[in-house]
């Protein structure tokens, strides 16, 4: 009897501090309700803000520059040696280009070439041709020819216009201008109109001549 006495007192005694453990983890728990638990990592790193670039000097470009064009060099150098004996039409092109447009006494002479001004019709027994040096007067000279026959000749083109009556025959009337040399800087250049003996303009062009070249207009006369 006595020992069961003191078996239950003792269950007694383990109940009691049952209860009270399991009150005070209530308690805890709901005096810790609605904060936030939080992980603290001891590896976590902080970040530093970047620091910004800074050009030091302003060589930068002319440097890039520079190297460019040692390529470029470069490049150049390896095809001269690749196509060495090669004639290209590149090469043919760009001699032609140099034998057309030779250099003397640092002038530039140009290639004698014919410039055709057109061709009209008219029933005026004469033609009034003005014509002038459009751009700065340095000294053109031409002479105008009709069917191969000077009429005017050694005429000296300046800003203003100067006027010239030529007559006309029934048919073809072939007016040439002949570049008898191109000034102080090339070509001969010259503005010009042709009227009827009426005052309307039949034409109205421009030459670039170089020396011994000739521009040409031919005029039909009816009867």
């Amino acid at each position: 009897m006595k020992k069961k006495l003191i078996l239950f007192t003792l269950f007694t005694c383990i109940l009691s501090t049952s209860n009270a453990v399991a009150q005070l983890d209530k308690s805890n728990g709901a005096s810790n309700k609605g904060k936030i638990k939080a992980v603290v990592l001891n590896n976590a790193k902080t970040l530093e803000k970047p620091k910004s670039i800074e050009l030091k000097g302003n060589n930068g470009f002319k440097q890039a520059y520079d190297n460019e064009q040692k390529k470029l060099k470069k490049k150049q150098e390896e095809d001269k040696i690749n196509n060495k004996g090669v004639i290209s039409q590149k090469r043919i092109n760009e001699a032609r280009f140099l034998k057309a447009f030779k250099k003397i006494n640092g002038q530039y002479i140009y290639p004698v070439i014919d410039q055709d001004l057109g061709s009209f019709r008219t029933n005026s027994n004469s033609v009034n041709i003005i014509c002038r040096d459009f751009q700065y007067p340095d000294g053109d000279r031409v002479t105008i020819m009709v069917n191969n026959i000077p009429v005017v000749t050694n005429i000296t083109l300046k800003q203003r216009y100067q006027s010239f009556t030529i007559p006309l025959e029934v048919g073809i009337n072939k007016i040439s201008f002949v570049a008898l040399n191109q000034g102080t800087s090339g070509p001969n250049t010259a503005a010009f109109k042709v009227y009827n003996d009426a005052g309307d303009l039949l034409s109205s062009n421009e030459w670039n001549l170089a020396t011994d070249a000739k521009a040409t207009l031919v005029i039909a006369k009816d009867k």
